[in-house]
């Protein structure tokens, strides 16, 4: 038995996947200027490490990756695509942001991060499986608007620094995501996960018509 299948099948496996699913169940729609890292101080790698974290908008769409990525794995066999898509956010999104920092202008950056939680929230409750790279393209072109949007709100500070935490949160949320779809294999059946996409695109609506 695998290291996955042993946490999954333990208690702490079973009290982990709730908790982690119904987390997405608040979803407020918040504002991109209220996260936090918009002051202009202190724009550090804390404050960029934190800053994903600050929006459920960002926070739905990163986990929604991981767990697209598990469901894409599990129905086509390929198990690149467990880094592929995510990697096909993150790098993106670094780009994203450094069209913001060189004063590039990106249109439609609120109603394409609003997009993004609805097509990836949709994409897992389907079960979504096109050419993986159709998907890595479709993650990819959503990531400049979420890497836009944190580079806009940065204010002062060292951008290497923030870009750095940034980054690094991003890809944890992407792991949290991994971690939510295994475990939703393991412990039940992939309906949990395609239940935890339905909640993600029902998000995504709330904050395109907020």
């Amino acid at each position: 038995m695998s290291f996955v299948s042993k946490l999954a099948m333990s208690k702490l496996g079973r009290v982990a996947l709730p908790a982690i699913l119904v987390a997405s169940l608040a979803v407020p729609a918040l504002a991109h200027p209220g996260h936090p890292g918009g002051e202009a101080h202190d724009a550090g790698f804390a404050q960029g490490f934190a800053h994903p974290f600050g929006g459920f908008d960002h926070l739905l769409a990163m986990l929604a990756v991981g767990l697209w990525a598990v469901q894409f794995a599990s129905r086509s066999g390929n198990r690149s695509s467990l880094w592929l898509l995510p990697a096909a956010f993150v790098l993106p999104m670094g780009a994203g942001f450094l069209l913001a920092l060189n004063g590039i202008a990106l249109p439609g950056v609120e109603a394409g991060i609003a997009l993004s939680v609805l097509i990836l929230g949709l994409a897992v409750a389907f079960a979504a499986r096109p050419p993986l790279v159709a998907a890595m393209a479709i993650t990819a072109g959503f990531a400049l608007f979420h890497g836009f949007a944190h580079g806009a709100e940065m204010g002062e500070g060292v951008a290497t620094a923030y870009a750095a935490g940034m980054l690094l949160a991003t890809a944890l949320l992407h792991g949290a995501g991994l971690v939510a779809a295994l475990l939703s294999q393991q412990v039940a059946t992939p309906v949990l996960t395609r239940a935890a996409g339905a909640v993600v695109a029902v998000a995504g609506v709330v904050i395109l018509v907020a």
